[in-house]
């Protein structure tokens, strides 16, 4: 049996709590096995005026039938094409009651189109929102924030956000998908985001003081920025077995650069800051990206068992955006691990392999058990790295088995199988199958099951 060496092994434990919390067999909510209590229904041909909220005479707006909804309510939106702008504060559901916004077609989902933002949440807790489709906003496509509570860990918290469609959000520069501000104990399961922000910023879920999460089961496609990035003091949030084509600049941003004010909780004057800690990128493909991932300002973080596939320029990056300043010490980048990653290049257009930035400190990351192959140029395969790697295997094809559905699978032949090492929470594969001991090398245990195609509409 393979194993991180222990001083690495405790950094990786850092996210176990939660993953056990979760449960290890599937992703586990406060929603599950709870009964609304009560039906409100919105229909593009109801009355917000006139209506009184019931299948047969439903309201017309999301916004109006929430301001009807008490604890235990589900606000059923039926399908059709609604103004975006809805805005919606202090939706307060209970953890016995909590309260739901479902489209009630998980495939033909209720369309929000236009607006400076599809919907913006404002101090919302135990709220679910599942089945809806969001397009056409000039800014963000759905915003969900604490209100500029920044010292408030529960002015929002606990909120679900599953099988969405948001695409085609902004255009002009940083707007994102899903911009999540100071909201803590979260999930984004099974949704899609596409074409979010401007050339060369925007993500598809943005990340501003955000702790306890968790993004699983998700597409990222043609992303400017990025498609995930987590900053301004975001803690303990993993992004596992989720498909990203063309994320962006970063696929996966650790970290970032945040204005002081916005980091949440604020800014210590006594003990050194970090824009990001506990980051977990497990079990995703990539393909596209200039950078997969990036670990920037981020400390005690993970980038373990992806299939990494045709970056642009880099395969990682290790950057310092945010450093000390006036009263605010800032941690240098450090302290974590790239390993068990299955990387798959083109030599020729890869300018390095991990690109490093000032004022970091690369001698402390980990590399370990990687599988590097250069297809254009097997013999050219070696990374250079800023560490010296334990247990890579290099200019060995893995064999991967793309048969036009973006998988990439490996069989019992490829030099991946069964050459990982043991990560204590990187339990299961990209498509849910639990890795073998000692584990396949990136995405995909051996003779797993396949991957749903990317575009498949998974019901909650």
């Amino acid at each position: 049996m393979k194993h991180i060496p222990f001083l690495v092994l405790g950094v990786l434990l850092l996210g176990g709590i939660l993953n056990a919390a979760r449960g290890d067999s599937g992703v586990v909510t406060f929603a599950d096995g709870k009964t609304p209590t009560r039906e409100i229904h919105v229909s593009p041909s109801g009355s917000d005026g006139a209506g009184d909220g019931s299948a047969g005479n439903p309201y017309a707006t999301i916004a109006y039938a929430v301001s009807q909804a008490a604890t235990g309510t589900a606000v059923r939106v039926h399908p059709g094409t609604y103004a975006g702008g809805q805005y919606m504060a202090n939706v307060a559901g209970t953890a016995e009651y909590p309260v739901w916004i479902s489209g009630t077609d998980p495939v033909s989902r209720p369309l929000l189109s236009g607006s400076a933002q599809g919907i913006h949440f404002v101090k919302v807790r135990y709220l679910v929102v599942e089945n809806l489709e969001v397009s056409g906003a000039s800014g963000n496509g759905l915003n969900c924030d604490d209100g500029g509570d920044y010292a408030d860990a529960l002015a929002a918290h606990h909120v679900v956000f599953r099988n969405l469609d948001i695409h085609d959000i902004g255009g002009t520069g940083n707007q994102d998908g899903l911009k999540l501000s100071g909201l803590n104990d979260f999930w984004v399961l099974d949704s899609r985001f596409a074409r979010c922000g401007g050339a060369s910023s925007g993500s598809g879920i943005d990340h501003v003081g955000c702790h306890r999460g968790l993004i699983v089961g998700c597409t990222f496609q043609e992303m400017s920025g990025n498609a995930v990035q987590c900053k301004g003091g975001s803690e303990d949030i993993e992004i596992r077995g989720c498909r990203m084509l063309d994320a962006g600049a970063r696929g996966v941003n650790m970290g970032g650069s945040t204005g002081f004010e916005f980091f949440r909780p604020p800014l210590s004057t006594n003990e050194p800051n970090v824009e990001a800690r506990d980051i977990r990128v497990l079990a995703n493909l990539f393909k596209g990206s200039g950078a997969p991932v990036a670990f920037v300002g981020c400390v005690d973080s993970i980038a373990a068992n992806n299939t990494i596939i045709d970056p642009d320029t880099w395969v990682a990056r290790i950057l310092q955006e945010t450093t000390t300043s006036g009263d605010y010490a800032f941690r240098a980048c450090a302290d974590s691990v790239f390993a068990n990653n299955l990387v798959y290049y083109n030599r020729a257009t890869l300018s390095t392999h991990v690109n490093v930035g000032p004022d970091t400190d690369p001698g402390s990351f980990t590399f370990a058990h990687n599988l590097w192959y250069a297809h254009d140029n097997p013999a050219n395969s070696a990374p250079s790295l800023p560490v010296t790697e334990t247990g890579g295997i290099v200019g060995q094809n893995p064999d991967v088995l793309d048969a036009g559905a973006d998988d990439y699978r490996i069989d019992t032949n490829s030099p991946a199988a069964g050459q990982g090492t043991v990560l204590t929470n990187v339990p299961f594969d990209f498509a849910g199958n639990p890795y073998a001991d000692p584990p396949a090398i990136g995405a995909f245990e051996v003779d797993a099951a396949p991957a749903p195609p990317a575009e498949l509409d998974v019901a909650p």
